[in-house]
């Protein structure tokens, strides 16, 4: 079979590897019929996931059906069409019975934690993948639900919603900035409004994402190449700053931004994957009360948000700007590292 096989840093093709086999008796393996691409398989490919050794299949989202089953399978059959979560759960360990999932203490998450495709197991970028503990680690796709709609659940609507929103504890009325208009940035500005917040203020460089952001569900929206940038979001508040600030980017400059911009007794939620260290200046942050959250998505939500797409409630497929079949695999992740270029989101590959 063909898969996207990382080569090491700045490397990678989409060549012949062997189709993956049932290895424990929750296993399943599963034909996949749609992937993507995620903002974490940049930073592999640069090198800044250790773990993740050559030879190694990467992607964690996708779409696929059931081929094969393992002989502890009971709840899962051949020809069932699931979403892959982009976490596995054992469903068994401490962790997993705190619904922390993404610290699975399982023999698969080798290191303690729960995303292991395309990290720790070969991944979803390929036309076959083994998923273990399946029965808790897959969802049903429920008839109606698109390929583009169903692939946003994967990864990204429950990373923005989880570690966003609510661990920002977002809450009617409140005033809710998020930093970074991108796809997971994006996945916050839309399921924030299931709290019922007065106002949400995307923050970003680029005025094509701010205005892709009103549509999502922005209120407002503020270009961070601004030298005003803080003052404009300042007069959106009585002057004190916002109430959670949420930030998507994963650089040093944009948390410093969220803790300018927030209120005593505010929150920040920290949902960018950092690539190196950034200053906490706890010296004035202890006096302004100010709650600080970063996480690793648990997928615990990915049910309750499936049922909300599957409704309609939430316009998933917007996110998908570029479509690609399997063999344009490299030019789907050519499209998707130089997103400004092409004005893209979510690339689906199917």
């Amino acid at each position: 079979m063909k898969a996207l096989v990382y080569e090491g840093p700045g490397r990678k093709s989409w060549t012949d590897v062997p189709e993956p086999t049932i290895q424990h008796p929750t296993d399943v393996i599963v034909k996949m019929v749609a992937t993507t691409i995620c903002g974490t398989d940049l930073h592999i490919l640069k090198g800044d996931v250790p773990a993740v050794q050559p030879g190694r299949v990467l992607g964690h989202e996708g779409i696929g059906v059931i081929t094969e089953v393992g002989s502890g399978v009971t709840r899962l059959t051949v020809g069932d069409r699931v979403i892959l979560a982009c976490v596995s759960a054992c469903g068994s360990c401490s962790y997993c019975v705190q619904g922390m999932y993404s610290h699975c203490r399982s023999p698969e998450g080798a290191e303690g934690i729960g995303w292991i495709f395309g990290h720790l197991i070969d991944g979803t970028q390929a036309e076959y993948v083994r998923v273990p503990f399946a029965e808790t680690s897959v969802h049903l796709v429920p008839d109606g639900v698109t390929d583009a709609e169903g692939i946003l659940l994967s990864d990204i609507l429950p990373t923005g919603f989880e570690i966003g929103v609510q661990y920002g504890q977002v809450k009617p009325g409140d005033v809710v900035a998020v930093v970074g208009a991108g796809p997971v940035g994006l996945s916050v500005v839309m399921t924030a409004q299931l709290y019922g917040p007065s106002r949400v203020i995307a923050i970003d460089l680029d005025d094509a994402r701010l205005a892709r952001a009103r549509s999502f569900g922005a209120t407002d929206t503020v270009n961070s190449g601004a030298a005003d940038w803080r003052e404009q979001v300042m007069a959106m508040t009585d002057g004190l700053g916002v109430d959670v600030a949420i930030e998507a980017v994963g650089i040093p400059a944009t948390f410093t931004m969220c803790l300018d911009m927030i209120r005593p007794g505010g929150r920040v939620a920290n949902v960018g994957v950092h690539g190196t260290g950034v200053e906490l200046p706890l010296d004035r942050l202890w006096i302004e009360n100010i709650a600080i959250t970063t996480g690793l998505v648990n997928t615990s939500t990915l049910g309750m948000l499936l049922k909300l797409v599957a409704q309609k409630k939430l316009p998933a497929e917007a996110f998908v700007t570029h479509e690609f079949s399997f063999d344009q695999m490299l030019e789907a992740y050519d499209v998707f590292a130089n997103a400004a270029e092409h004005d893209a989101l979510k690339v689906l590959i199917h």
